[in-house]
């Protein structure tokens, strides 16, 4: 499943990273746990309090191995730049359901996000669901409601004894040309 964004002509190259897309492997692991952590403590900062972050970011440790052993859990995708990831989604293919997208901070808002979600998306609709599913964080789910999926209501989960509000959103799913 290795694509590359439009970005990929020699000008384009220029001024933005080449982004490349994949299924994860096991050596992404560390990268994976630095994404989550940074797009956590910084990149959520503006829709969470420190303490919410720190509980948020406790939740996963940063050790390599445990992200790799998850991708025997989920079917993991993974945005690459230069090697490293960069964005990676976690999805659970039979139950429909999007379990984590993370972006590293500084390269938000640049479409790896949507990237990821589109080819999570497809492969939903390969294996017959009609709908995605997906537990956001006030800071995904203001962007994917922009985006068309539904707003199912707030689910508040507890964390290290603190208290983090979530959205569970639906999108339905539909063929589209690539």
């Amino acid at each position: 499943m290795e694509t590359t964004t439009p970005n990929d002509s020699p000008s384009a190259a220029t001024r933005s990273p080449r982004i490349l897309y994949r299924q994860a492997k096991a050596r992404d692991g560390a990268d994976q746990a630095e994404v989550f952590h940074h797009a956590v403590m910084q990149g959520a900062a503006t829709h969470y309090s420190v303490a919410e972050r720190e509980a948020w970011a406790a939740t996963m440790p940063r050790e390599s191995s445990v992200w790799a052993a998850r991708q025997a859990l989920y079917t993991t995708l993974v945005a690459t730049c230069d090697g490293r990831c960069v964005g990676f989604l976690e999805l659970d293919v039979p139950g429909g359901h999007i379990h984590t997208l993370y972006v590293w901070p500084s390269l938000a808002r640049r479409g790896i996000g949507s990237t990821l979600l589109l080819y999570a998306e497809r492969m939903l609709l390969e294996h017959g669901h009609g709908r995605a599913t997906i537990d956001a964080s006030r800071m995904l789910a203001e962007s994917l409601l922009r985006r068309g999926w539904r707003d199912l209501g707030v689910e508040w989960v507890t964390r290290d004894g603190v208290r983090l509000e979530r959205r569970r959103l639906e999108k339905p799913l539909a063929a589209i040309e690539t």
